[in-house]
């Protein structure tokens, strides 16, 4: 979705890192004499004004860095611990997946075995209070809730909540490890073809997709679809683990380098359980860093065929430096190739914001007006200058638009009517999603969004309504079964998969 991609690509800065080691990382570094820290040092002793020492600092820093790559940043110390979570694959707190829906915090969903689901907390509760404090109706954000609901493990939070709009509950609830899942799903989707989609490369990862693929091999898997949109990086060891299960022993996955590193190759051992699996990944221009070492493995390989949009072109492996305060510094330090030698990283120029928000020039534009030609092992052509280019093409429709999904998504209307829904059809003991006529579904939604906002008039083609109605029904599936039918829905109107389906049955 366009309104997305402003987001998709801040979250690039965020996560999209393929992570090195250093040597010497245990090592910490000591800038105290530094020309730097020196001048720092004779400002805030003889500076006419009083300066806030850690941000002049922290500015400072990132003004250097800023003229280096758009990957290399410093990270302050109040940072760290939520990004080693986020990338460890845990952290500590209730267990629940929440919106901010008419300035009040609604429970989408309690996470599975989490504190919240012990305790009996469901869809569609509101948190009212905080520690006894108001948190409804006082334009609360989303970063405020995570800092209220997240804490150590053991400790307890006390909150109300209302329900059924007359029934307030006070609970009090010891936070504890809460899993961070980077596979939002493993189905199967058609016959022998199952379904993958990974969000990120953290250190659960392979663990994760391996309990997916066992699932579906005692399923009669023969075909597998691997979704890797949006998923902005992470581990460089988890995308070699992953590829490895794919390829055969001593096939290159990537290749590093950089002016002071060495060479590095990264080989396929003869482990792999995956070999004789015919695959499909899909990319799109949010998929970036270990999503490329995937993808381009397994074309450069011609071990699969690569299915969407050229992908991000974020081609440089970051080595993180811990500080003496406990910051982090993440340098760039070496650029990464496919097997064929092609550079991934695309050039980032002087202007990081556009690097980021940059627009991809149309893709058949792009082959015509690039030099860069390299081959796969058995000689097809696949292109250098940036990103991963794939085999088949999904390109964009101009003619669609939606802008009006998009802004009944970021209301929280969808949400609300499907938890309200939900619990309709929950009641009325319905067994199957085909049982919900999705037609009636539509005008009932049309009557609520009227009740929001009655200059709001709902206009769509046939392409996007079909989408928008696929989308609702999959929406309160989720919220009545679970996330596996969530996908198996909203599939049927995905493109990409369709592709996918398409390319993997013939």
């Amino acid at each position: 979705m366009k309104i997305f991609q402003p987001l998709i690509y801040a979250l690039l800065i965020c996560f999209g890192i393929v992570i090195g080691s250093i040597n010497n990382q245990s090592k910490i570094i000591n800038l105290t004499n530094t020309k730097i820290n020196g001048i720092i040092n004779l400002i805030n002793n003889h500076y006419v004004d009083t300066i806030e020492t850690t941000n002049f600092e922290e500015n400072t820093i990132n003004a250097i860095l800023n003229k280096l790559d758009p990957h290399s940043e410093y990270i302050p110390l109040k940072n760290t611990k939520g990004i080693e979570e986020d990338m460890k694959g845990s952290f500590s707190g209730i267990g629940v997946q929440f919106n901010i829906i008419n300035d009040t915090i609604v429970v989408i969903s309690a996470i599975s075995g989490g504190p919240s689901e012990k305790l009996g907390i469901q869809s569609g509760d509101r948190i009212i209070k905080i520690e006894k404090k108001d948190v409804a109706n006082i334009g609360i954000k989303n970063k405020d809730v995570i800092e209220s609901l997240r804490g150590e493990k053991g400790t307890i939070v006390n909150i109300t909540i209302k329900r059924n709009n007359n029934e307030f509950l006070e609970f009090a609830i010891t936070r504890d490890k809460i899993p961070l899942y980077s596979v939002d799903v493993g189905i199967i989707l058609q016959d022998d073809i199952g379904y993958i989609k990974i969000n990120r490369f953290s250190a659960t990862t392979y663990e994760e997709m391996m309990s997916k693929i066992s699932t579906l091999k005692d399923r009669g898997m023969k075909s597998l679809i691997l979704d890797l949109r949006g998923n902005p990086g992470g581990y460089l060891y988890v995308a070699n683990q992953i590829c490895d299960e794919f390829l055969k022993e001593n096939e290159l996955i990537v290749f590093t380098e950089g002016r002071n590193r060495a060479k590095k190759e990264f080989f396929a051992t003869k482990k792999g359980t995956l070999e004789k699996i015919k695959v499909s990944v899909i990319i799109d221009e949010g998929s970036a860093s270990a999503s490329e070492i995937v993808a381009g493995a397994i074309q450069d390989n011609d071990r699969g065929i690569i299915i969407g949009r050229r992908s991000f072109g974020k081609g440089l492996v970051q080595e993180q430096i811990p500080m003496e305060d406990g910051s982090l510094l993440r340098l760039t330090t070496q650029r990464y190739y496919t097997p064929s030698g092609r550079c991934i990283q695309k050039d980032y120029g002087d202007n990081k914001k556009e690097y980021f928000l940059e627009k991809y020039q149309r893709e058949e534009d792009f082959i015509d007006s690039n030099k860069l030609i390299y081959t796969t092992k058995i000689g097809r052509k696949v292109y250098g200058g940036g990103g991963i280019y794939p085999d088949i093409i999904v390109k964009r429709d101009t003619s669609l638009n939606y802008y009006q999904i998009n802004y009944m998504i970021s209301k929280g209307w969808i949400n609300e009517y499907s938890i309200k829904k939900s619990k309709n059809f929950s009641n009325q003991e319905i067994k199957n999603f085909k049982q919900i006529n999705i037609d009636n579904i539509y005008l009932d939604f049309i009557k609520f969004v009227n009740q929001k906002d009655p200059s709001f008039e709902l206009q769509l083609g046939q392409i996007e309504l079909n989408y928008f109605k696929n989308l609702i029904l999959a929406t309160i599936s989720r919220n009545i079964w679970n996330n596996d039918i969530y996908y198996m829905i909203i599939t049927q109107e995905d493109e990409f998969v369709q592709k996918a389906l398409t390319e993997l049955n013939n």
